[in-house]
């Protein structure tokens, strides 16, 4: 029988931590073989672990971890298309191709995630309102199935598991390879505008204002902040720059400076991490962050500022803490502004919180953008967390907003069904490609996507 280790894992923000099977096959025929062979009642394929809740954790059954298919395959150097394995990180794409002035179509706020993780989760970024999602630039997928068939699909060929796949969170099968179109850029620079906002209205009123200017555009939100300061943000928008506007003194276009990095090396205690303190911070980071114009900064300080911090994650302390993202639609905005209120009154207080503009959702049956707003906080785990969220939960769902998969940990199976009302198209492609429901996580159960016990 294929071997695995018994370990206690979690997503990125370490709750819940639970046992699992975890195997790591070093090839392709190894991850069959596991699904085929394995003893486990079902499975879930896992990359960097970078999904915050519990989309990719699996008590009472089996995790594979797909890091070790991590081979490039091909590339168009003409058309800039990457043929790959799903292992490959968005890190070993960036490396490999930022130099020969290629960049990802769309990368989510970390490189430390997979390809195959960027589309079983369909990943958007700070371009969403103009490029969409990962998989809307995915030209094909290679897939394992449960019953051991591998399938090839595409937007023109299987389109119906092509798009179950797209945002599915590995229920349909296990992604082999993937084919990606990556785009063109003359530097490795971002040309970043920084703008303060008072509060929300304001913020809002900026982004209809510029989001249609810049490719890039994300604010930063202080949800400390109440009353007449509600939403008080920074709003920040770049687009890349062209080679010839460089000046001089950044050297080489398509090189950025060698940056060391620090480490977070144990968990620190969860009591650094209260109202005072991230009040502070906000404080001092909207003070350095005034409005100005045309600052120059590498692609990855603008995109993975948290990168450059190993094990940030360990910053909440042992309990860990819940990422929570709300996606509502442009009318329930009202939705948005109770949500932070709920936030900023119950001393839950978010230490990272950031706020976008999203353009259409893609065709993914599970994908989570919508046209709208997103809102992302981060949670600490206290006591009460679990019905802090839920209550939170039936409050997107009253402004028909949406949560993301990737940073879920409590949504019940009747408000997800809410949110996602192509649940059962999805499941009946589930059912043809995984008769026998080898395919499972704790989020799958949770949520009602597949049956069975849900586990502490």
């Amino acid at each position: 029988m294929p071997a695995h280790v018994k370990q206690k894992i979690a997503g990125w923000g370490g709750w819940p931590r639970v046992e699992c099977a975890v195997f790591r096959p070093e090839k392709r025929r190894g991850i069959a073989d596991v699904l085929a062979n394995g003893e486990q009642p079902h499975y879930i394929a896992r990359g960097l672990g970078r999904s915050y809740g519990d989309v990719a954790v699996n008590p009472g059954g089996g995790v594979i971890n797909t890091t070790r298919l991590n081979r490039m395959i091909a590339f168009d150097e003409n058309a800039g298309v990457l043929e790959c394995e799903a292992g490959v990180s968005l890190e070993e794409i960036l490396e490999t191709f930022v130099p020969r002035g290629w960049f990802l179509p769309v990368t989510p706020g970390t490189k430390f995630v997979t390809v195959g993780g960027a589309i079983a989760n369909d990943v958007h970024g700070k371009n969403h309102h103009i490029d969409g999602t990962f998989g809307e630039h995915v030209d094909r997928i290679t897939l394992l199935t449960p019953t051991g068939s591998i399938i090839t699909c595409s937007p023109k060929q299987n389109e119906d598991v092509f798009w179950a796949t797209v945002g599915g969170i590995g229920l349909t099968g296990i992604i082999l390879t993937a084919t990606i179109r990556l785009q063109r850029i003359t530097s490795a620079y971002i040309k970043v505008d920084y703008r303060q906002c008072t509060n929300l209205d304001a913020l809002l009123a900026a982004i209809r204002e510029t989001d249609d200017k810049y490719k890039y555009s994300v604010a930063w939100v202080d949800c400390i902040a109440k009353g007449a300061k509600l939403g008080r943000s920074v709003l920040m928008s770049g687009d890349h720059v062209a080679a010839n506007e460089l000046p001089s003194q950044y050297g080489h276009a398509l090189s950025i400076p060698h940056k060391s990095k620090k480490n977070v090396p144990f968990n620190l205690p969860g009591f650094l991490l209260n109202p005072l303190s991230i009040g502070a911070f906000n404080k001092l980071f909207y003070a350095v962050h005034p409005s100005k114009q045309g600052q120059i900064t590498d692609y990855d300080k603008y995109f993975y500022p948290l990168d450059a911090i190993h094990n940030w994650n360990r910053g909440y302390g042992k309990n860990g803490f819940a990422q929570y993202q709300a996606t509502f639609p442009h009318d329930g905005v009202e939705g948005l502004v109770k949500l932070l209120e709920k936030l900023s009154a119950s001393g839950r207080a978010s230490f990272l919180a950031v706020l976008k503009r999203m353009g259409p959702g893609s065709k993914g049956l599970l994908s989570h953008p919508i046209d709208g707003w997103t809102l992302t906080l981060d949670i600490p785990v206290k006591d009460g967390i679990v019905q802090f969220l839920n209550e939170s939960d039936e409050l997107v769902a009253q402004y028909n907003g949406r949560l993301y998969t990737a940073k879920d940990s409590c949504t019940r199976p009747e408000v997800f069904a809410a949110m996602y009302p192509r649940i059962k198209e999805f499941k009946a492609i589930k059912a043809k490609l995984d008769p026998a429901g080898k395919l499972s996580s704790r989020l799958a159960r949770r949520c009602g996507i597949v049956e069975g016990p849900v586990e502490p």
